[in-house]
């Protein structure tokens, strides 16, 4: 079965706490309040809190993010489904989405997950938080981070002028039927070898599946998760259904596994 979460991240974000959990850093001299924003894919009581530990929040440092699953009467919850292999997936992308990663925190129990990473530059990151607790809809949350230091300038998202992109040895070609927003959409990635441009067909079940797509929009307010249409395949054809919210630039990040190795291919595309 095709999983769709499409979760609508409003700006006030930033400004408006739902949530019980803060963020505050100096950075650059001028003081930041980033608070977290409970969000839910689906309805149900859970509610997210983000811990972020690190010595002086600075790039390159190693940071411990806990996170504690609660329900409304602040109780820990413990009990979780898997999905896609995982009780928990944890995407990480920097404010101008030049930066993606997608981690697997660890359950230690209590309703806690812990993992650790590292922030590669000065700035804003949004956590996101995917989980299922049991009984209980797939949910979505985030909540922002602010890195100390000197920010790099924003990256500006332009659409891709050709959407056939080189990585890892990989030559990756995307395409839609169409592109509308507000509809189901076939989204297909074809995967070749790079340099004899042979179709790959022995691409592994990555996370139990043939991959992962995710899709932010250019003014961070959508967020759109799917999985594949066909969980066994082996490529070179790797087929999606995607609802892209609303018109707009998106960024989308692919992320299949070969010969043991997962590779991720972003994607800029404008959606009409």
């Amino acid at each position: 079965m095709k999983r769709l979460v499409i979760l609508l991240m409003g700006l006030a974000a930033l400004l408006a706490a739902c949530g019980n959990q803060n963020t505050t850093i100096d950075m650059s001299g001028m003081q930041m309040n980033m608070e977290a924003m409970p969000a839910h894919a689906h309805s149900n009581d859970a509610i997210a809190h983000f811990s972020v530990a690190m010595d002086r929040y600075v790039p390159g440092e190693e940071a411990t993010i806990t996170i504690l699953i609660q329900d409304k009467w602040n109780k820990p919850i413990d009990n979780f489904d898997l999905m896609h292999e995982k009780l928990m997936h944890l995407i990480v992308v920097s404010k101008d989405l030049s930066y993606f990663d997608h981690l697997h925190p660890e359950h230690v129990g209590k309703g806690q997950f812990t993992v650790k990473t590292k922030f590669p530059t000065s700035g804003y990151y949004q956590l996101i938080a995917d989980f299922t607790p049991q009984g209980s809809g797939e949910t979505v949350q985030m909540h922002w981070v602010t890195i100390n230091g000197k920010a790099p300038k924003m990256a500006v998202l332009q659409p891709d002028t050709s959407l056939t992109k080189e990585v890892d040895g990989k030559e990756v070609t995307l395409a839609f039927d169409h592109l509308m927003a507000g509809m189901g959409l076939d989204m297909i990635f074809t995967i070749k070898d790079a340099q004899t441009k042979q179709p790959i067909t022995d691409l592994q079940p990555y996370l139990g599946s043939l991959g992962h797509v995710v899709a932010i929009s250019a003014d961070a307010k959508e967020y759109v998760h799917v999985h594949p249409n066909e969980q066994k395949g082996s490529g070179p054809i790797a087929p999606f259904t995607i609802i892209f919210p609303k018109s707009g630039i998106y960024k989308i990040w692919g992320q299949f596994q070969h010969q043991n190795e997962v590779f991720i291919m972003p994607f800029t595309i404008k959606v009409p």
